[in-house]
């Protein structure tokens, strides 16, 4: 393994605040560290991550839900830890809305054959 790292997804498309994504970008970032957490294959990874890689994460985008859910449809398929992440629709969406997901902490090389052609954010 090179490196760990966790990647963002979040959907450019949703006409929200800022500080609305930035919320969502640390929810996915949670969840997905808390699922790694809680595999035994995923153990030593997280802990390097936080130790030796300075928990490296990154802020990518995606255009639309469909994007998203393919993506995280991918890292689930990969076995690569990851978190899905739906706002509960009650400040600025009318309904429940799909914005991000988080993936990883994971081998770098592993997540970037799901997210390297995807744009930073």
């Amino acid at each position: 393994m090179k490196a760990i790292k966790q990647i963002i997804v979040l959907r450019t498309d949703l006409k929200v605040r800022r500080g609305k994504m930035h919320v969502q970008a640390a929810h996915a970032s949670l969840m997905a560290y808390l699922r790694a957490c809680g595999s035994r294959d995923s153990m030593m990874v997280t802990y390097e991550w936080l130790q030796k890689y300075n928990q490296t994460k990154i802020c990518v985008g995606v255009n639309s839900e469909e994007e998203l859910l393919a993506i995280h449809t991918k890292a689930l398929q990969a076995g690569i830890p990851c978190a899905l992440v739906t706002d509960a629709g009650k400040t600025e969406f009318d309904t429940p809305t799909n914005t991000g997901c988080g993936i990883g902490p994971a081998d770098a090389d592993e997540i970037d054959k799901i997210t390297k052609e995807l744009k930073l954010l």
